[in-house]
């Protein structure tokens, strides 16, 4: 539960409030994408490539086209705009690149599973068989699939470029080469991280269909309903000829932030003028969409003999996979955070993304935090080692603080608690466990994470929200978000009931529909409670005051004086002098006062920091919080079960004490499989663990209850005071989990997952 600092009393704010979808999913009501059907519609399936790197000489459909049930096959040449954007219609520049990618493979294959044809069918069986009758003739090319080996000079070109490296970063701060003479020890140590899935229950899925006006509408399992504007320039329409709805998703993550189903089910819409349906395998998934960037990441610590952190020197490597997506983005991520919550005077960070002909890589929870929170907190716990100190100890010498600089240069001007975490954790924990066999040993570990909420502040982000009250004093909010399943419409409606004094059941909120609801971004970036938290507190706050306006006329007092709830406004010194809501609501109609207002909130806007220093400001605000773990390993054969978990954040202040519970418990077990178990192991570009018989996903038997410890600060950016926890919540726990283990066995163990492999050849039994 939170641990309230004297916060203001909320009469909605803070509590646990049931979600209005909740009752819909346990009982197995809530439509989810591939639940809607439209009569007449077609099967779609995608014919993608059977190798990772080669050219496509000739493409055959004449077989497909005849069999008997195929609408329409499409190849590249059928697609009007074929080479496009990765995000909302536009090039997108960061650092002086582009991002393109193509709907359709034309010419070369960068990744195996890179979509070649599309077929649309009266059944799936048809359209199965009509991908067997496609016949592509290719001509497979050697690849490159190590990102060291593909920056180097004469390596296999993925793309067109001269060049594999598609962008560099660096921050300087102050002299490494002094810092590091100023070290009494210095651990240097090189640190790799694997691709990973994001192992959604839903897999990419929707259905479309043309409307009788010729609109092409989209209802899709999509974190990005403005991706409209990018699928309308490739068909080559106006952008208000295509219409996404987002109905609940069954997970996110990151991993439908990208386009998936969306430009392909336009295409064949477009085509046929029929609606169709299309839903990834999971195979499909697995193999076909974008990942958790793999990385190397080379890091050195210096650190006095006090504890004091001296000098940090990082270089990360990213692999971007066939096609750039989001992978610069994500890289400048990295190299923000790459020096973690820390003050450290003397920083140097090189960091690159190279294009690889492996399964593309893109956003996944914690967009590029969770590597380098591994890489750093893991040198920290070698430095406290070397040095005697306590894990804890070294730490608290070095957390940043409120009013301190970061290496970029950003003053931290919001509330910082981290050690005040990192305290609550480890004493929640408890008194350690004992062994329960000669082979068995157990261990502890702590980590500590910074991550952004928010977008990248020189995007100059927007969003907006509508708030109305009805003449019966209900509330209706309109927001084009994206419900992931994390509450995000919820915690809407308790922001303006709050605001406007009704309970939460009065409340309706229509979210995600780019056609009816006013646009509010993507839900993405830990970005939604902020942005469109705003959006509607500042639009109920418009919608209270020319409520509270009329009331003081009514009730003849000064507007200052009137509070709302209950569905009153009343004097908040006199709470008897009071005036029922539905009254005032009608005499503002009666009155010709408008009862609703579109708000629109930006987020604080900056330039593009500097690239060859780092130097500037990149993000709104960052959460902070730390994890600990204990486990027990079993020496004999590597096997380690976790003992215990604890999650404790600054949340800065929760609007829904539910769902700020909910995301520190997932946020910890999904970054637990980044630690324990999780891995898309590929050979070559092929994929090894294609289904879930080989990813492994942590299950009820391999974690225990996550303890969750919240502080409210009130130091947060968003309505309330909030921060944001859907990514930060999940950062440090494979590191967390990397240091018990470490503890455990006496051993370090470098690269991600932490199996049991791993730890027998740490402990040099093979």
């Amino acid at each position: 539960m939170p641990e309230n600092r004297t916060r203001p009393a909320y009469r909605i704010i803070g509590k646990a409030a049931p979600r209005p979808d909740a009752w819909a999913k346990v009982f197995g009501d809530t439509a989810y994408a591939h639940d809607y059907t439209v009569p007449g519609m077609l099967c779609a399936k995608v014919l993608r490539s059977r190798h990772p790197a080669a050219r496509v000489l000739s493409i055959d459909t004449g077989d497909a086209e005849k069999l008997p049930g195929v609408d329409a096959v499409l190849t590249a040449k059928d697609v009007p705009n074929n080479e496009t954007a990765t995000r909302f219609g536009q090039t997108h520049q960061v650092g002086g690149f582009e991002g393109l990618y193509r709907v359709l493979a034309e010419k070369k294959i960068r990744f195996k599973g890179e979509a070649v044809a599309l077929v649309a069918a009266t059944s799936e069986a048809v359209a199965e068989e009509a991908l067997g009758l496609i016949h592509v003739e290719y001509e497979p090319l050697e690849g490159v699939f190590d990102p060291v080996e593909a920056k180097q000079a004469g390596a296999y070109q993925v793309g067109e470029d001269e060049s594999n490296v598609i962008c560099s970063y660096k921050v300087r701060k102050g002299d490494v080469e002094e810092g590091f003479k100023l070290a009494d020890v210095v651990v240097e140590q090189t640190y790799r991280v694997p691709m990973v899935d994001h192992a959604y229950l839903e897999p990419e899925s929707g259905v479309a269909w043309l409307d009788q006006d010729g609109v092409i509408t989209i209802r899709s399992a999509t974190q990005v309903i403005e991706h409209f504007r990018g699928i309308a320039d490739v068909l080559g329409v106006s952008h208000n000829r295509v219409r996404i709805i987002a109905p609940m998703l069954g997970g996110g993550f990151g991993g439908k932030e990208d386009i998936t189903v969306e430009t392909y089910l336009a295409l064949l819409v477009w085509k046929t003028r029929k609606p169709v349906s299309l839903t990834y395998t999971r195979e499909e998934s697995i193999r076909s969409h974008g990942k958790r960037h793999p990385y190397v990441m080379r890091y050195k610590t210096g650190a006095t003999k006090a504890g004091k952190l001296v000098a940090l020197e990082a270089e990360l490597t990213s692999d971007a996979g066939g096609y750039v997506y989001l992978s610069p983005w994500v890289l400048l991520y990295s190299t923000v955070g790459a020096t973690g919550p820390y003050d450290i005077p003397h920083v140097k960070v090189d960091s690159e993304t190279v294009l690889t002909n492996n399964t593309f890589s893109s956003a996944n929870r914690g967009f590029g935090a969770p590597q380098v929170c591994f890489a750093c907190e893991s040198q920290l716990d070698e430095l406290a080692k070397q040095l005697g100190l306590s894990p804890l100890e070294i730490r608290r010498k070095n957390y940043l603080r409120t009013g301190d600089a970061l290496a970029t240069g950003r003053v931290l001007e919001h509330s910082v608690e981290t050690e005040q975490t990192a305290d609550r954790a480890l004493e929640a924990l408890g008194e350690p466990s004992g062994p329960s066999s000669p082979t068995e040993r157990i261990g502890r570990g702590i980590a500590s994470s910074m991550t952004s909420y928010g977008r990248m502040t020189f995007l100059h982000d927007t969003s907006r929200a509508l708030v109305s009250i009805e003449m019966d004093g209900s509330v209706s909010v309109r927001c084009g978000l994206q419900d992931v399943g994390g509450g995000q419409a919820s915690s809407l409606a308790q922001i303006a009931a709050e605001v406007l004094g009704v309970p939460m059941e009065d409340v309706t909120v229509y979210v995600g529909d780019s056609a009816l609801t006013p646009l509010a971004g993507t839900t993405t970036a830990t970005r939604l409670l902020y942005m469109s938290g705003n959006a509607t507190k500042k639009a109920a706050t418009a919608v209270r005051h020319s409520l509270v306006k009329k009331a003081a006329d009514l009730l003849d007092v000064d507007p200052e004086e009137l509070a709302m709830g209950d569905r009153q406004i009343y004097s908040a010194g006199d709470p008897d002098r009071a005036v029922a809501l539905e009254r005032v609501v009608k005499a503002c109609a009666a009155d010709g006062i408008p009862l609703y207002d579109v708000a629109q909130f930006n987020a604080p806007a900056r330039e593009l920091i500097d690239f060859q220093t780092g130097q500037g400001q990149v993000f709104p605000d960052f959460t902070f919080g730390t994890q600990a773990m204990e486990v027990s390993v079993d020496i004999e054969t590597g096997a380690v079960k976790v003992l215990k978990i604890v999650s404790c954040y600054d949340v800065g202040q929760a609007i829904n004490t539910l769902s700020a519970e909910g995301q520190l418990h997932g946020g910890a077990l999904y970054g637990l499989g980044y630690g324990m178990m999780e891995e898309v192991v590929l050979d070559k570009g092929n994929t090894l663990t294609p289904s879930f018989a080989e990813y492994l996903i942590p299950s009820a038997v391999d974690v225990p209850d996550v303890k969750t410890i919240m502080i409210e600060s009130g130091g947060g950016v968003g309505p309330f005071g909030a921060k944001g926890l859907g990514e930060p919540s999940c950062v440090p726990a494979a590191a967390a989990f990397a240091n018990a283990v470490s503890d455990a066995i006496g051993a370090r163990v470098c690269d991600l997952p932490v199996t049991p492999e791993r730890i027998l050849k740490a402990l040099g039994r093979f």
